[in-house]
């Protein structure tokens, strides 16, 4: 809504305004282009351009919204799931990714699980096998090694320590 509410105040037309993207009716000039891009800017948004770029941004909003928006509903594997929405070979998605991020597609998936899970105990509203459930590991032993892996703590542990952070309405 801020970007379509931006571009609206400089006179563009936006044709559709998703996550990561804009459609414009006409070709903007590079001063608009620049303008756009100062007050985005201003909001945390950055205007991204070259090609590489837009394809890196369009594999993390798809990892994103998977992992914290549709519950891991992977009906198939995370490059086929890839391949097929961004039309292009795996392999190709998987070097450029690299290459530009300094990290594996995989990496940033793993990633991507284990701040959800993080977010999932926090809750405290689910038990370890539910959420190991919701986002398609294997077991929860599976789902407690890559934790332990990525954060260097246990779940369990990581819920304790949230715990001790906390303070009782009581000790306010």
């Amino acid at each position: 809504m801020v970007v379509k509410s931006k571009l609206q105040k400089l006179g563009l037309n936006p044709i559709a305004v998703s996550l990561g993207e804009v459609e414009l009716k006409e070709n903007i000039s590079k001063q608009q282009k620049d303008t756009l891009a100062k007050h985005l800017q201003s909001f945390g948004f950055v205007l991204i351009d070259d090609k590489k770029s837009k394809t890196i941004e369009k594999i993390k909003n798809l990892i994103v919204d998977v992992v914290h928006y549709k519950n891991n509903e992977l009906k198939t594997n995370l490059s086929d799931y890839l391949a097929t929405h961004l039309l292009q070979d795996y392999n190709t998605l998987s070097n450029l990714f690299s290459e530009l991020e300094g990290t594996t597609i995989e990496q940033y998936f793993i990633a991507q699980k284990i701040e959800k899970v993080k977010e999932l105990l926090m809750y405290n509203e689910l038990t370890l096998s539910q959420i190991a459930f919701q986002l398609n590991y294997s077991s929860v032993a599976y789902l407690s090694n890559q934790f332990k892996k990525v954060t260097g703590f246990t779940p369990t542990y990581f819920k304790q320590l949230k715990d001790k952070k906390r303070k009782q309405i009581e000790a306010l």
